[in-house]
């Protein structure tokens, strides 16, 4: 009866935590897989030793005996501000809480097979700007959420080698709200609203590799998922004259690209009491060239059947490293540093993701007792200013700085193992 209890205890915090995925994130890809992930990174995907290895690297999931399970949160707030060139004007995010969660059960079939299911967000974009503001013309609010289901098969050659592979659903959800300048029609500014929402198909290989009792090595691949997405435009004013503009309620549906990534990472055991390891994350953004809006018949001022904005993002890499000290048998203390790479090029980047390469420094801690775990991390990312952003008016871009750009992550995580 517990133990039934804790499970639908359990899929009832993930739906309700996965109302509200999205979040600030290198373009918009979030990597927070647990708490201890948080902080050891890629060291993680070497290791791989407890059930959110389903999100790192499934093939670790060999190492996990019975059954176990992990659900977590992590809590994300933002910040950064969009500065005119002459610095005569400052507009600033409103603050914002977003909360992407992770929910992982691993399952010991015998001595060569294991199963693994997670439940996960792996993109997500949230950014809010005064709807007054000077860039409202490009954004002034934007909301990606998604959430992925992962079962994964693992099968154990050796004591030292295991392979992994998964298939992934994701459910994709999208909203843009910016202003249309439509003064000129005597009506001021009209609200454009876009959303949509779809489902798309992935998978995902990893391999596990422990050469020695002080060395593990990990690399976990997950593939392109190809999003239709079917939604609707709303407008705040409804105007249309025959062969000159057509801004009315409609539908709409575009394809989008979310990137395939390698995670990759080795973790040394300096000792008994104390692990260091470290990799790279390498996403591949270049399947974000443009984002076309078709709509269901020609919209706009003239009136057009569809709607592109070129992106043209490049592939980027995340650098971590963290170590992991067990101060005691019942507590862990963790510390860890990344540097993540913006994959947005000056001359496409807009207000609908204001970002830039940025700093993130990460400590935590883990309490563990007979067969639960409770597991803590705190990040402070400082991303860096961004310089010299030239106006692209038919964009809605002014010329401009980003500046001041933080981000608080807090990362909880429960393990529980049957």
């Amino acid at each position: 009866m517990f133990r039934r209890r804790l499970a639908y205890s359990f899929l009832i915090i993930v739906f309700a935590l996965s109302l509200s995925t999205s979040a600030f994130a290198s373009g918009f890809a979030l990597y927070e897989g647990s708490a201890r992930g948080n902080v050891l990174g890629a060291g993680l995907t070497a290791s791989a030793d407890d059930p959110s290895a389903v999100f790192y690297n499934p093939a670790g999931i060999t190492q996990l005996k019975g059954k176990q399970a992990m659900i977590g949160v992590t809590f994300i707030t933002p910040m950064i501000s969009v500065e005119t060139a002459d610095g005569s004007r400052k507009d600033d995010f409103k603050r914002n809480w977003f909360y992407p969660p992770h929910a992982y059960y691993t399952h010991q079939i015998d001595d060569k097979w294991w199963a693994g299911v997670g439940v996960f967000s792996r993109f997500g974009l949230g950014t809010e700007f005064n709807p007054a503001w000077p860039g409202r013309y490009n954004s002034y609010k934007a909301n990606i959420q998604t959430l992925e289901l992962n079962p994964n098969i693992a099968y154990k050659i050796s004591d030292k080698l295991s392979i992994a592979g998964g298939l992934s659903l994701m459910w994709f959800d999208l909203e843009l709200k910016r202003k249309l300048n439509t003064a000129a029609l005597g009506v001021g500014d009209t609200d454009f609203v876009l959303d949509g929402d779809s489902f798309g198909w992935g998978f995902n290989l990893a391999i596990h590799y422990k050469p020695t009792d002080w060395m593990q090595a990990g690399v976990s691949y997950r593939s392109r998922v190809s999003q239709h997405v079917e939604g609707d435009v709303k407008v705040s004013n409804q105007i249309a004259i025959p062969g000159v503009v057509n801004i009315v309620n409609m539908g709409d549906s575009g394809n989008l690209h979310l990137p395939d990534m390698i995670f990759a990472g080795v973790n040394f055991n300096i000792r008994p009491d104390l692990t260091l390891g470290g990799g790279i994350y390498w996403t591949r953004w270049d399947s974000y060239d443009k984002l076309e809006i078709q709509f269901d018949r020609p919209f706009g001022a003239p009136p057009a059947a569809k709607s592109t904005s070129r992106k043209a993002w490049d592939n980027v890499y995340r650098f971590l490293i963290g170590t992991e000290w067990k101060i005691n048998p019942n507590w862990d203390l963790r510390l860890g540093y990344a540097f993540d790479e913006a994959p947005e090029p000056d001359d496409t980047i807009d207000f609908i993701l204001p970002d830039n390469d940025r700093h993130m420094f990460s400590v935590g801690f883990g309490y563990h007792k007979n067969n639960w775990a409770l597991d803590f991390s705190y990040t402070y990312m400082l991303i860096i200013d961004r310089n010299e952003i030239a106006a692209r008016a038919a964009q809605g871009i002014h010329a401009c700085k980003f500046v001041d750009g933080v981000a608080h992550l807090i990362g909880l995580s429960y393990t529980y193992k049957f």
